[in-house]
Parts: structure tokens; sequence; C-alpha cells
């Protein structure tokens, strides 16, 4: 008996590290894309995702992160971490864009415009820019939500990329960006006074910065005050092409001096800019920022960052010019903590009641669109009329998605297909979609099914799809849909009657991505006419997984 008690410690850290790895080997960890190298190290982008103009802001021990989201519904998702590596999704702080009847339709490339977060007197707030309607705020107690109905602070077409700053007297002021499409102007950046609650502009713009000289098309400002002066962090030179400046004033309606802070200057990552800069507990200081990489969107990259002479200096600066590079991998922040690694959802098994929080649709839903059948362990699409005018895909807002995960990667779902037998067109399936798309889809016509796949090249454009190939299939049997993924976007698609043997079919697609938004995959279930009934797919799994 005393041998056993003595060995009980031994036995307890064992069963600690078997909890530790099972935790962090559970199937929610992301298979296709870990930023933590486990080794005190982590590697960039930390999120390989398309999390475009991310900002983040610390509360305590805790980091809160959101996005442009732009038609995607739910809006704003908000992401968290602890050590600004691992993070993962924690709600959403918009159910439905407004105005609700336009955002029923898919509005590509409108709605959420780079948004920032903030906590101040207990509550957080984000404000965003509809570049057609103004500047938006809602706020929260918790990040989690819920969260409260959006506010129009400020109207106006072409108001862009808002970020407030609670100074240290109660005022409260925002700095905003131009988008020329819409306001006939940009590469400027303003500001204006808040009430003291926020919620509404108290006066004009004033304009604080003109980057037409130097910095085209500056954007994104991100407010802060340190150490006396009142400092503009913004992206200058164009998304996948420009540079990151800082200005600073000790009057926050300036003059402001300006300084180069990043660029790409020898490295392979491009247009490195646009975020968020955050402290530790510790007393570091890093910033966030993206990278455009195309149909894989815009992926999100940490840097450290120091002090010099009052400026700030984002990555690396070999030169001592004052100027950081992006670095690829680096030692992770010291947040006076460990975390456990941990990655946004990718795979669902749809055991919960409601979608995962990676899951947006491609415009406002309806209530009925999906059911998560919890007592049969499975996701009830439903088949949705496709809108009067459909000329494809691109148009139908009922499209469940998420963002491309990883440079290569494997999607499979597991889908019965329940229509209703008296009406003939039902369809539903697996799409990887962007400007082009293809899809692999089941189509009803009484007892006839087909499996077919095809593609639609500038489906923006209003073309038709092409079926590549269709097989018949037998009514009421399980399929197995995939399509793989690797480097450039080049997407393969096959089926399965067993989950073993998977047959290809169609022809190879490379992605594009979408507007404004990276290449996304999901589910889809329509039908041509609107009758008063419809069937459903039976989606029983969606998982990502490495290439084999």
């Amino acid at each position: 008996m005393r041998t056993f008690f003595n060995k009980l410690p031994l036995i307890n850290c064992l069963l600690s590290i078997i909890c530790c790895l099972l935790a962090t080997t559970s199937w929610s960890q992301s298979k296709v894309w870990v930023a933590d190298q486990g080794n005190g190290t982590y590697k960039n982008p930390v999120l390989h995702a398309d999390y475009s103009d991310p900002d983040v802001c610390r509360v305590g021990d805790d980091y809160y992160m959101v996005s442009s989201s732009f038609n995607c519904v739910p809006g704003l998702q908000i992401l968290h971490s602890n050590d600004l590596v691992n993070w993962t999704i924690v709600g959403a702080a918009i159910n439905k864009l407004v105005p609700f009847d336009v955002f029923a339709k898919p509005q590509h490339g409108n709605g959420v415009w780079a948004p920032s977060i903030r906590y101040y007197a207990g509550h957080f707030y984000i404000y965003y820019g509809d570049p057609d309607y103004g500047i938006y705020m809602t706020k929260a107690e918790k990040a989690e939500g819920p969260w409260e109905p959006l506010v129009l602070v400020k109207s106006g077409k072409g108001l862009i990329d808002p970020c407030p700053l609670w100074d240290d007297d109660g005022r409260v002021y925002l700095v905003h960006a131009y988008a020329g499409s819409r306001a006939g102007i940009k590469s400027l950046l303003a500001v204006t006074c808040l009430s003291a609650d926020g919620a509404q502009a108290v006066g004009d713009s004033r304009i604080i910065y003109d980057g037409h000289e130097v910095d085209p098309t500056v954007e994104g400002p991100k407010f802060y005050k340190y150490n006396g002066y009142y400092y503009i962090f913004a992206p200058a030179g164009g998304v996948a092409t420009g540079w990151q400046i800082a200005l600073r004033s000790k009057n926050v309606f300036g003059p402001y001096e300006r300084k180069m802070v990043m660029a790409q200057g020898t490295t392979a990552i491009n247009g490195p800019h646009q975020g968020a800069w955050v402290d530790t507990p510790t007393g570091e200081h890093w910033f966030l920022h993206f990278q455009d990489i195309g149909v894989y969107g815009r992926v999100v990259h940490l840097q450290p960052m120091n002090w010099a002479n009052e400026w700030p200096i984002i990555g690396i600066d070999n030169d001592g010019d004052g100027c950081g590079e992006p670095m690829l991998t680096g030692k992770k922040p010291n947040v006076g903590k460990s975390y456990p690694i941990a990655t946004p959802a990718e795979s669902d098994e749809f055991t919960t009641p409601t979608l995962g929080l990676q899951w947006q649709w491609h415009a406002n839903p309806q209530d009925w669109w999906a059911y998560n059948n919890t007592a049969e362990s499975c996701l009830q699409l439903y088949t949705v009329p496709v809108p009067s005018d459909y000329r494809n895909l691109y148009d139908v807002p009922n499209l469940l998605l998420q963002k491309w995960p990883a440079p290569e990667f494997t999607v499979t779902c597991k889908l019965e297909f329940r229509p209703n037998t008296e009406i003939q067109g039902e369809r539903v399936g697996l799409v990887v979609m962007g400007l082009d798309y293809a899809q692999l889809s089941l189509t009803s016509d009484k007892d006839d099914w087909s499996l077919a796949q095809g593609t639609c090249l500038a489906a923006d454009k209003g073309n038709a799809e092409v079926i590549n190939e269709s097989v018949s299939v037998k009514s009421n049997t399980p399929l197995y849909l995939r399509v793989k993924v690797v480097k450039g976007g080049v997407c393969d698609f096959s089926y399965s009657l067993d989950n073993e043997k998977f047959l290809p079919i169609g022809a190879s697609f490379t992605a594009k991505e979408g507007k404004w938004i990276g290449a996304k995959v999901g589910l889809f279930a329509t039908r041509s006419i609107a009758n008063n009934d419809g069937g459903c797919a039976k989606v029983e799994w969606f998982r990502i997984i490495n290439n084999e």
C-alpha cells in the first residue's frame, strides 16, 4: 500500500499529461494549420484564414479580435486569445445586417468594413463603417455577447474604417477614412468628436492627414494615446502592395508628424499593414496585421513592436532605419503564463443545438434555413427557392460557408438527400465559392437522381454554370462528397459510397477570391420553384483534414 501511495504523484503527473494531450489533439484543433510550434515559438501567419483588417484590444489577460466580415452573416466574428498566437472564435456581434431588407440578398463586398474594438468603463465597443450608410456602433458587457442593437453614429456615404479614443479628460473622439468609390475622395484621414456615450458624432469631421502625395490610399486608421502623444496607425499604398505608417501629435486634431514604421523590405510578406497595436501584462508591445494572398484572403500576422525616439518600429529593423520588416517565425509573446494550443473551429460534427461559430451565410438568413437536429446528430439544410432573377449560385443567399483555413486541405462531408418527391429540381451539395466557383451536387428528379460536378467562371458577371461530369446515383443513399485543395487554390472533387474508395469526378478547378474576401467552402440547398414546401439535406458531419 505504501508503494502505491508513493507512486501517486507520478500517476497524477501522467494523468495530467494524458489529459493535456487529449485536449490538444481533440477534433476541435485544426488538422491543417497551427501557428504555435509547441516549443515557445510561433510561425506566421498566426491565422491562415481571411480575417481581414484585424483589430484587437486587451482586457486583463484576454485579447479580443474583430475583422471585416462584409456581407457575411453572422457578422463581426469575435476571436479570443490569451497569448496572441492561439485564437478561438467566441461569438459574433451582428446576427443580421442592417438595413435588413437590403442584406436579405447577397451584397458582395458591402456591409462591414474595417471594424475596431475597444473596452471602456465596463463595456466592449465595436465601430465599423458601411460604405453606403455610414459608421455604426454596438456594445456589450461581455465580448461573447449579447451585443446591443446597432446605432448609426455618423451617416454618410464613404465613411469607413472608424476607431474611437476615450481621452484622459473623458472626451471621446473618432478617427475615420473615406472610400473613394462612394465619397468621391480618398487618401484622407479625419477626426470627429463623439457624444459622451460614444453613440453620436458631434459636429463635422476635420481632416487631419492628407496622404495623396506620399501615402496614397491611406485608410484603416487606429487611434491611441501613449506617453503624451496621440498616435494614429494607418496603412497606405494599397491592400496588396502597401506599408504601415504612424502619425503622432500632442493635439488630437494635429498637426501630425508622419513616419513609415513597417514595409515589405527584403521579405516575401507583401503589403504588411492595417492592424492592431497591443501590449502584454509583462510590458511587451506587439502588432497584428494582415497580408493579402489572393484566393486565401487576408491572413493575420503577428510582429514584435519596439520604440525609438517616441516612434514605433514594427517587425525587425535589420538596417537600423527605424522602419521594420515582417518576420515569419519568432519567440511567442511573454504574457506571464503558458496557455494550451488552440485554433478557430473548422470541422463540425453537428451535435450541438446551434451552428458552429465558424459558419456564415452569404446574406441575412431566415430562421428556417437550417436546423441542428441533435436527436439525429445532423444538420438539416432545407432547400430554399432561388431568386426570381437567378443566374447562378453567386446570387443565392443561403450559402452556408466558412473561411479557407490553410494553403492545403481536404474537406469531406457525409450527406443524405431528402427531397420533396412532389417537385423536381431540388439540389444540395458542396461548394467552393468566389468570383468563380465550383460545386459537387445531388439533384432530384423523381426517382432519377444525379450527382454532378460543375464550375462557373466569372460568376459575378452572371455567367451560367457548366456541368463537367454527371453520374446517376441511387436515391436515399448516403454519399460522401469531397474537395481537395492544393497550393494555388487548385481544387479536385471526388465522391464515395463508403468513405473509403473515392472516385474523381469533373474537372480540376482553380479557385478565385470573392469580392474583398478569400475563397470559401461550404454547403448549399436550393430548389427552382417557390412551392409551399421543400426537402432537405441531412449533413452528418463536415471535416477538414490534411491532404493524404
